[in-house]
């Protein structure tokens, strides 16, 4: 178990927060409307509690723009290849802004031809790719989403790291709610939960890092590569789906795999040439569509009827993000410095705390 942290001395209100966010993207020359896109997707992702992926990567990002290995102003070209595929070239952008435009892409074919798949090449870092088909699930799509990342997951049987901890995520839509959406890395944890880790001076869980010498760590200043999914046990698992996933946003978009992506934490000046791919279906082309409403509504209640407390995919961020609406997003000790930090370097006043 994650050694128990102490309660945040802080918490901001969401668009307190996403206000600062988009404040600091312009100020190192994003223009106004793709500043609010990031920045309402990282406060959005940090209510969910995915803070490995929420506003604790905006500094990275705004570090990299300065570098100049993010292109604050990219050209974007996509390019269509056929009545449902379209190729993207994101011109080395934000992630997050390249994967938006990709995932309204997809969306559109998928409205005229029923299915849209968009590879994506020369990206960065495009946050929790939740974002993108949960964005397909709400105009009533399925939503598909990989992307992949720069080594740092042990393969099974090895002790080195060498694949990403490349994520997949699925959504369906709800007729009652948020989607039903899964979202998760194929490795133990995500990478960026051991950086939150060191920053904050907390240990790891078990079994999901190992050290320099491929023995097990807890301690995260000594991890040095993370375990797939499974762990050393049933990890062939976590695996197979990172290989398959490096497949798909990698040599399939013609960019670098495995161990030839340039590090996320490694040299700021150099460029990323990271791939994904999303994809919208549109379940009005099958069987199941006209009565799939009906179905999902008839599956959570089912599940509801399940002995303990089930919840559906995506169900336990629904409900943080409601808590933090509430009370506000905690911020760590040691994120409120880096924040500080940048708004000391970029003139923008801090965000008011509650």
């Amino acid at each position: 178990m994650q050694a128990v942290a102490a309660v945040p001395a802080r918490s901001v209100d969401a668009d307190t927060l996403a206000r600062w966010g988009r404040h600091c993207l312009a100020a190192v020359g994003v223009p106004a409307a793709d500043a609010a896109t990031v920045a309402d997707a990282l406060v959005q992702t940090s209510l969910w509690g995915i803070d490995s992926h929420g506003v604790a990567r905006l500094g990275h990002y705004l570090a990299r723009i300065r570098a100049g290995s993010i292109a604050a102003l990219p050209r974007i070209q996509i390019r269509r290849t056929g009545p449902c595929t379209a190729e993207m070239d994101g011109g080395h952008g934000l992630g997050i802004l390249v994967c938006t435009a990709a995932t309204d892409e997809a969306v559109a074919m998928a409205g005229a031809s029923g299915v849209g798949v968009v590879g994506i090449g020369e990206s960065s870092h495009c946050g929790a790719i939740g974002l993108y088909t949960r964005r397909a699930a709400a105009h009533g799509l399925v939503g598909f989403a990989f992307t992949h990342a720069d080594s740092i997951v042990a393969p099974f049987g090895g002790t080195q790291k060498w694949l990403g901890t490349n994520p997949i995520s699925i959504a369906f839509p709800n007729p009652d709610g948020p989607a039903i959406c899964l979202d998760m890395a194929t490795s133990s944890i995500p990478w960026n939960r051991v950086m939150n880790a060191r920053r904050e001076g907390w240990t790891l869980p078990d079994g999901v890092a190992v050290d320099a010498g491929g023995a097990a760590t807890r301690d995260a200043q000594s991890a040095a590569a993370l375990l797939p999914l499974g762990g050393s046990d049933y990890g062939h698992k976590g695996y197979a789906l990172a290989l398959m996933i490096e497949l798909l946003c990698g040599p399939l978009n013609a960019m670098p795999f495995a161990d030839r992506i340039a590090p996320m934490f490694g040299d700021l000046h150099a460029q990323r040439h990271l791939g994904s791919l999303v994809m919208a279906l549109d379940p009005m082309r099958f069987a199941g569509g006209p009565g799939l409403a009906d179905s999902v509504r008839e599956l959570i209640a089912a599940m509801r009827r399940q002995p303990g407390e089930v919840q559906y995919p995506g169900e336990p961020e629904v409900r943080r993000a409601a808590e933090r609406a509430r009370n506000g997003i905690p911020i760590e000790d040691g994120l409120w410095a880096e924040f500080a930090e940048w708004s000391q370097r970029l003139g923008v006043p801090l965000p008011e705390v509650r």
